[in-house]
């Protein structure tokens, strides 16, 4: 089943006089029970195309279909549904609250999604490593931590979509096998997971590889 479709996805930036073209064309599908990794180098595109799939960012053209409803070019509280209903999202910064433990912002997100249970959090922080750090506040996380507590937060909801970006930046050989292997486990329970990487481990494991360049899709 398809969960995600988006055609044609343009971006462009200004700069003054100069004009910034962040994704050209960009045609993408992620299928219900796919794991798919997303690679390129800096500036290529990756988080914008994450930000424009979720929502959080406004395409200039092309359309964002999720689970066949439409998410582009819909009012802010329309896409902030959609996304609270079918999405889990890691994103490089502000995955966290940082006034609240890393246990309560687990719970928030259970709230405002209405899936998941206040019972499974131990279970979903001790699977990330992260069993002794319940009652920590984000400032106290290393980058690493915060990186999986905020996987955590988007594991929380059990979401149809799971978009990540760079979830193994921070961490050592043995946490990111913990890591990938709690992303598969989420996708083989049905999720469709797109994961910006740069890491080769993370890549081998994916059913799928995508490479971006200069905005646009050269293999994948």
């Amino acid at each position: 089943m398809r969960a995600l479709e988006a055609t044609e996805l343009y971006r462009f930036y200004h700069a003054g006089d100069d004009e910034v073209v962040a994704l050209r064309g960009v045609a993408l599908t992620l299928d219900t029970g796919e794991f798919t990794a997303l690679r390129g180098p800096s500036g290529s595109g990756k988080s914008t195309l994450l930000a424009c799939l979720a929502g959080l960012d406004e395409p200039d053209g092309g359309v964002v279909s999720v689970l066949g409803e439409r998410m582009t070019r819909r009012p802010e509280p329309e896409r902030a549904r959609l996304r609270a209903r079918h999405f889990g999202m890691l994103m490089q910064s502000g995955n966290l609250f940082e006034h609240l433990t890393v246990r309560a912002n687990v719970r928030l997100q259970m709230e405002i999604s209405g899936h998941g249970r206040p019972d499974e959090i131990d279970g979903l922080l001790d699977s990330l490593g992260l069993g002794g750090l319940a009652g920590v506040l984000p400032a106290h996380l290393s980058g690493g931590e915060a990186a999986r507590a905020g996987l955590a937060v988007a594991l929380a909801a059990k979401p149809s979509i799971l978009l990540c970006d760079e979830p193994t930046a921070e961490v050592d050989a043995g946490t990111e096998q913990l890591v990938i292997d709690r992303l598969i486990e989420n996708c083989r329970s049905g999720a469709a997971v797109l994961v910006v990487t740069h890491s080769r481990p993370l890549a081998a494991r994916a059913d799928r590889v995508i490479d971006i360049r200069d905005g646009g899709i050269v293999h994948g």
